[in-house]
């Protein structure tokens, strides 16, 4: 850690890592509270294994096609977000069970990815990277589109938040209310599917979800109130990729790894803690 410290004044690449890192727990922090409260992050797992399909079909269509504008960031939103429409869409429409549509989902997504990388020439090896993240890759592009994502959910959760906390609690009284419920759930899904992209940077696709849901499930054992869980799941997120960027970078771990198991570290102590205060009152 003090190697990480000393090396984060003088290497410019370490300072973007540390930025992305906190930038991405704002994100984490508001969508994974809300992805937890809703019991979605299968969902959010779906979403995110899907955006290999459009990275895939993305890097082919730019190295066999020429189509330089097919960018693997590019082939990942747009998969993403037709992921969330898709399932959004399904939800409402048909009457299979939720967990069949996001198994097919989640596998028919990998699956396009798997055939379009295969048939792509050359080494994909830094495509195959996203299935594990690499904080310390990350670009000025990408800070700005964190920075972006940010904005935009923070001001969505200070206009929105009344709308969003009835269905996020109780959907079936929400619909019953008035609320146009299908409309913000598909609006829900791909600001989801918008997170999920930028975090897949950071920890992978493999890892995204435990990203999403463990600080703010520990949130949810220290925070009685959204606001507040939204608060705790976002500094713990902080805690999560901060430390667990800074103790991987002398022994040389994968980034992405020690974040995760970082942030399983802190939700152990927290269950530890309360446990232990229990018995003692």
């Amino acid at each position: 850690m003090l190697e990480f410290i000393a090396d984060l004044q003088k290497f410019p690449f370490l300072q973007m890592a540390l930025a992305a890192a906190l930038l991405a727990s704002v994100a984490c922090g508001i969508v994974g509270s809300y992805v937890t409260i809703r019991r979605m992050t299968y969902i959010a797992g779906a979403i995110a294994h899907c955006t290999l399909g459009g990275m895939g079909a993305a890097r082919y269509l730019q190295t066999e096609m020429g189509i330089g504008i097919a960018t693997p960031l590019t082939g990942a939103v747009a998969a993403a977000l037709l992921a969330a429409l898709l399932i959004s869409w399904l939800q409402a429409k048909s009457d299979l069970r939720q967990d069949t549509i996001l198994s097919a989902v989640w596998a028919i997504g990998m699956a396009v990815g798997i055939i379009f990388i295969s048939r792509t020439s050359g080494y994909n090896e830094d495509l195959m990277s996203y299935l594990f993240g690499d904080i310390l890759m990350v670009s000025p592009v990408d800070l700005v589109l964190i920075g972006l994502l940010d904005g935009g959910l923070v001001l969505a959760a200070f206009f929105f938040h009344n709308e969003l906390d009835a269905i996020a609690f109780d959907e079936e009284f929400s619909r019953l209310s008035g609320l146009p419920v299908d409309l913000y759930n598909t609006l829900f899904l791909c600001t989801v599917a918008l997170t999920v992209v930028l975090l897949v940077q950071i920890v992978g696709i493999i890892l995204v979800v435990a990203l999403l849901a463990l600080p703010a499930a520990t949130a949810g054992r220290l925070a009685n109130r959204l606001p507040a869980m939204i608060t705790a799941a976002t500094l713990l997120c902080v805690c999560s990729t901060v430390g667990g960027l800074g103790l991987s970078y002398s022994p040389d771990l994968p980034a992405g790894a020690t974040i995760i198991l970082a942030a399983g570290a802190l939700y152990l102590t927290v269950d530890i803690f309360l446990k232990i205060k229990g018995k003692i009152k």
